[in-house]
This record gives structure tokens, C-alpha cells and sequence, in this order.
């Protein structure tokens, strides 16, 4: 499978992670959000930034994960509360992802895009010791 994330020249040559917290992951917790498609990566960096900085220059990274189920686990929206795409969920959430960020039962967390709920994002585990195996950063290119 293809997963694609859009970030800054300067954090494009490499898959790391900042360990910040976000929507699926709390601090320190190092974990990598891609999309789906490009197209819903741009969106996802547009809304989390409210806007894409034109001096900037960003890269499309292409990276492949293994097509193997049992390295992924989806969370479906009937398990959510009523409220997750608003900010009052992120704890929540961030729960539901430190839950399987620690018990590193899968390499991929497969979750609701919030801008386009029928849509997916992939939560990858880097600290995962089989993420060097699964994970490849294929291509990357350039974003305009």
C-alpha cells in the first residue's frame, strides 16, 4: 500500500517523527501521519497549518507499507463519541491512540480522516521494531 505525507524540504529526506502530540498520538509518543492520497494530505496540512505557506517549499513523500493485514488496525467512526472531529475529543483520541501506540499490537493505526470522515489517514509506529522492515520511503517529489 502507497501512503503519502507532504512536509517542508527540511523534514523530507527521512521518515522521523518530532514526537509532538496531535489528534492520534499524545507527547513523545514518535509517530508518523500520512494520507491516503495526495490529495487528502493536502488538505489534512491545510487545515492542521490554515493555510500552505507559499515561501515554503514542500516535498510529497511516497512511502509503501507492507500489504499485510495484521500490521494494521482501524478504528471505526460507531466507536467514537458523537464529537471526535472537534478539538474537545483529542484527548479522547489521543487516548485511543496511546492505547495503541503502547501496546504496539500493530506497525499502522488506520483512522477517520476529520476533514473528510470517509476518507483514511494512517498512523505509522516508528518506534515499532519491525517499522524499518514494513516501511519504505519510496519517492519523493516535489509538491508544486
Amino acid at each position: 500500500m502507497e501512503v503519502f505525507r507532504i512536509s517542508t524540504t527540511d523534514y523530507s529526506s527521512k521518515l522521523s517523527s518530532s514526537g509532538c502530540a496531535n489528534r492520534w498520538n499524545k507527547r513523545d509518543q514518535f509517530v508518523i501521519y500520512t494520507g491516503s492520497t495526495r490529495s487528502l494530505s493536502t488538505l489534512e496540512l491545510i487545515v492542521h497549518k490554515s493555510s500552505i505557506a507559499p515561501l515554503d517549499v514542500y516535498k510529497v513523500l511516497i512511502i509503501s507499507i507492507a500489504d499485510n493485514e495484521h500490521l494494521i488496525k482501524q478504528v471505526l467512526i460507531s466507536t467514537l463519541p458523537k464529537n471526535w472531529r472537534s478539538m474537545s475529543s483529542y484527548p479522547i483520541l489521543q487516548q485511543i491512540g496511546s492505547d495503541w501506540y503502547n501496546s504496539k499490537e500493530t506497525l499502522v493505526l488506520k483512522v477517520p480522516s476529520a476533514v473528510i470522515p470517509y476518507e483514511y489517514n494512517y498512523v505509522l509506529n516508528i518506534e515499532r521494531p519491525d517499522f524499518k522492515e514494513h516501511v519504505k520511503l519510496v519517492n519523493i517529489e516535489n509538491y508544486f
